[in-house]
């Protein structure tokens, strides 16, 4: 790297406080500005994490000119415009996942970033883990042989409050968009995008998907079966199977986690780890880094496209299911 990436973050909630904690130790990277509603939030926000500049409102932090990248960590419906504020102002954007409320909507994103020749990605951090990095090439050198089937459930127990944000409507609430995306991504990743999307939905108390299981078709015959649920703690494991090995990724499997390539017979084959220090995002920020540098407008491993694509099964899934 040639000079660090002045960062500046939309929003002072936990994602972005566990982003300025693991940027911290980076020599690649800083956050040097941060943007809140309220300019009590990023003031203490600036404070804690040794930021040097703090507003209240967004539109400043976009314009400031030592900033060289903007991480927008604002909850689900706001990601669009907040996204679309700093391409406007000539910044490149690293927007939290789910990266937008729809697919539309995501497309406007990526309309405006390749318009304006900027960098943006998805902050799909789980991506760029030294754990998951490794498992793809060991799937991409044909380890598994022909891949069957892929299993991955994320469930977290959250109490029923109808001012928290998981449960509210207006704030983009509800297990898929915040739990979900984790299990749809990793299928997409290593399936690409389904040719069939199948689901079923149990709400919660508020209106929004409470629990919501997925079966998603792909054209290789292989097939992905996903869980969410905001009602109870799931082992959150994943598992990718096919005709040669299998391969069992540890609970969390989306968080620094290991893996084990198992034969057919039980017969444990190896078994890799992925140690991290802190929560591991800082992986996806240096992913940002070496970008920029190259000068590319988005990232290999984590492209527009699929990006869109992501968002369109997530909304088939909740437009086209059954009642649980």
């Amino acid at each position: 790297m040639t000079k660090a990436v002045r960062w500046g973050v939309v929003g002072t909630g936990r994602i972005a406080q566990t982003f300025a904690s693991d940027l911290a130790p980076l020599a690649e990277g800083e956050v040097v500005a941060v943007g809140s509603r309220t300019a009590e939030a990023a003031e203490a926000f600036a404070r804690r994490f040794g930021v040097a500049r703090h507003y209240a409102g967004y539109e400043a932090l976009c314009e400031d000119p030592g900033v060289d990248c903007v991480y927008v960590a604002t909850p689900h419906p706001f990601h669009r415009d907040h996204a679309l504020l700093a391409l406007s102002r000539g910044k490149p954007v690293l927007v939290e996942k789910a990266f937008t409320m729809t697919a539309d909507e995501a497309r406007d994103v990526v309309a405006a970033a390749r318009r304006s020749g900027l960098f943006a990605m998805e902050a799909m951090w789980t991506r760029f883990l030294p754990h998951v990095r490794t498992l793809r090439e060991r799937v991409a050198a044909g380890v598994l042989g022909e891949v069957v089937l892929l299993v991955a459930d994320h469930g977290k127990w959250f109490a029923r409050d109808a001012t928290s944000r998981l449960f509210a409507p207006e704030l983009g609430g509800g297990a898929l968009l915040d739990l979900g995306v984790y299990p749809v991504s990793f299928a997409s990743m290593l399936l690409g995008p389904p040719s069939s999307v199948r689901s079923m939905v149990t709400t919660a108390f508020t209106g929004v998907d409470a629990t919501t299981s997925i079966l998603l078709g792909h054209p290789s015959g292989a097939q992905a079966v996903l869980t969410c649920t905001s009602s109870a703690r799931s082992a959150t494991r994943a598992s990718v199977v096919g005709t040669e090995t299998r391969l069992e990724v540890e609970g969390d499997f989306y968080a620094p986690s290991a893996f084990s390539i198992v034969a057919r017979d039980g017969t444990l084959l190896e078994r890799v780890e992925g140690p991290v220090v802190g929560r591991g995002l800082q992986f996806q920020a240096l992913e940002v880094a070496r970008c920029l540098e190259a000068g590319l407008t988005e990232s290999p491993v984590m492209p527009l496209d699929e990006t869109v694509s992501i968002m369109a099964t997530m909304e088939r899934a909740l437009g086209g299911a059954s009642s649980g």
